[in-house]
C-alpha cells in the first residue's frame, strides 16, 4: 500500500478542501441550527465533480479512485457532516450501486442525472422495526403483470426529502434475506410518501425522512438486480459505504484536532496557554493518534478496492474504529474546550453531537465486530 498520495490525488483533496472552505464551513453553524442545508450545495457538488467520484465517465462520472473519493469525504466531514452525508449518500450508496448492478438502460436513465447533481438519490433498507436485522424487512413488492406493486414504510433515510429516486429494498419471496429484491423507484410516483424528520441529536442540517409506500405501483424494469438478489446488492452498497462514513469520521476527528490544538494555544489559565498543562497534551496527542489510526485504516480499504481485492472485512474494521475514535476525539476536544465547547459558538458541540450517529448507522458497531469475529473464525453470531 502506497501512503504517498498521487499528484492527481492531492488536486483532488485540495480542491475539496477549496469547496468546503468556500461553500461549507461558513454556513455549517446557521445550517445546523435551522436544520436544513441549502439544497443548492448539491448542484454545486456535482458541478465541481464530488457526486460522480469512481463513476465511469461514459455515464457522466467524473472517473478517479477510491482514495480520492475517500479524501473528498474525509474534507467533507471535516465541514459539515450533514453535507457530506449527502455524497455518501447519493453517490456512494445510490449511483455506485447503479453502476455496479444496473443494465444499460438503469444506468443511461439515472446516473448522469445523479452524478450531475440534476437528480439526489437516498437509500430504502431501514424500517421502523428493521435495523441491524436487514433481511427481515416487512416492506413487500407484490409482481402483478409487467409491473410491481409495493408496500411499507422506510425511516431514517438520508436525503429522503430531497430526493428524485429511492434505491429501495422489499420483500417478493419468503422470509429471511433470500427474499428480498432491490428497486429503483421514482419519488414522485403515485403512492410515495414523505415526511421529514425533526429533531435529530446531530446531522442536523441533513434531509432526514420517513418513507411511506402504499399501493406503489413501478414497472418489472424498475428491479435492479435479479429478483431475489436485493440482500446482495445492499450488502454490497454498504460495504463500500462503510469505507465513506469512515472517511467522513476521520473529517470529524480532524477537525476537533485543529480546533484543539488552535484553542489550547489561544486560551491561557493560571497565567499561560493551557497548551502547556501535560493533561491538556494528553486529550490532544490522544485525538492525533486516533486521526492518524483511522486514516491509515480507511486508505486501507480504498487501496483493497482499487486493486480489486475482497475489502469487507477491512471496511468493518475501518468504520467501527474511525466511528468511535470520531466520538472520542470530539468528546476530548470538547473537554479541552472547557464550558466553552459546550455552546454552539464553538464547533466542537457540534463534531461530537455529528459523530454519535456514525457507531449507529450502516451498521452499527455491534454489528461491525459481529461481521470482523465471523470473518476470523468462520462462525456467524447473528
Amino acid at each position: 500500500m502506497n501512503l504517498e498520495l498521487s499528484e492527481e490525488q492531492e488536486a483532488v483533496r485540495r480542491l475539496a478542501e477549496d469547496f468546503v472552505a468556500r461553500e461549507v464551513a461558513p454556513h455549517a453553524v446557521a445550517w445546523d441550527r435551522a436544520e436544513e442545508v441549502d439544497r443548492g450545495i448539491v448542484k454545486k457538488l456535482g458541478a465541481v465533480g464530488f457526486l460522480g467520484l469512481t463513476v465511469p465517465e461514459e455515464y457522466g462520472g467524473s472517473g478517479g479512485d477510491h482514495l480520492a473519493y475517500c479524501l473528498v469525504t474525509e474534507e467533507l466531514g471535516r465541514g459539515d457532516s450533514s453535507v457530506r452525508g449527502i455524497v455518501s449518500v447519493s453517490l456512494g450508496l445510490v449511483a455506485k450501486t447503479v453502476a455496479a448492478w444496473g443494465d444499460e438502460e438503469q444506468k443511461r436513465a439515472w446516473l448522469p442525472r445523479l452524478t450531475s447533481g440534476e437528480a439526489i438519490g437516498c437509500f430504502g433498507l431501514t424500517e421502523p422495526g428493521t435495523g441491524s436485522d436487514a433481511g427481515n424487512l416487512a416492506t413487500r413488492a407484490v409482481r402483478d403483470g409487467d409491473t410491481y406493486v409495493i408496500d411499507g414504510t422506510k425511516m431514517f433515510i438520508t436525503n429522503g426529502t430531497w430526493a428524485d429516486v429511492v434505491l429501495l429494498f422489499a420483500r417478493t419471496g419468503g422470509p429471511g434475506h433470500r427474499g428480498v429484491s432491490a428497486f429503483l423507484v421514482p419519488t414522485d410516483t403515485p403512492g410515495l410518501t414523505r415526511r421529514p424528520v425533526h429533531g435529530k441529536l446531530g446531522l442536523r442540517g441533513q434531509a432526514t425522512a420517513e418513507l411511506v409506500l402504499e399501493g406503489v405501483r413501478v414497472p418489472a424494469s424498475a428491479l435492479l438486480g435479479p429478483e431475489g438478489k436485493g440482500f446482495s446488492v445492499a450488502m454490497s452498497a454498504l460495504a463500500k459505504g462503510r469505507m465513506s462514513v469512515a472517511a467522513g469520521c476521520v473529517g470529524i476527528a480532524q477537525a476537533a484536532l485543529d480546533a484543539a490544538v488552535r484553542y489550547a494555544g489561544e486560551r491561557e489559565q493560571f497565567g499561560k496557554p493551557i497548551a502547556s498543562y501535560q493533561l491538556v497534551q494528553e486529550l490532544i496527542s490522544d485525538i492525533a493518534v486516533d486521526v492518524d489510526a483511522a486514516r491509515l485504516l480507511t486508505w486501507r480499504v480504498a487501496d483493497l478496492v482499487d486493486r480489486g481485492q475482497d475489502f469487507a472485512t477491512a471496511a468493518s474494521k475501518a468504520k467501527l474504529y474511525a466511528s468511535e475514535a470520531a466520538v472520542r476525539s470530539a468528546n476530548n476536544a470538547l473537554q479541552v474546550f472547557g464550558g466553552y465547547g459546550y455552546i454552539d459558538e464553538y464547533p466542537v458541540g457540534k463534531l461530537l453531537r455529528d459523530a454519535r450517529v456514525m457507531t449507529l448507522y450502516e451498521g452499527t458497531s455491534q454489528i461491525q465486530k459481529l461481521i470482523i469475529g465471523r470473518a476470523l473464525t468462520g462462525v456467524s453470531a447473528f
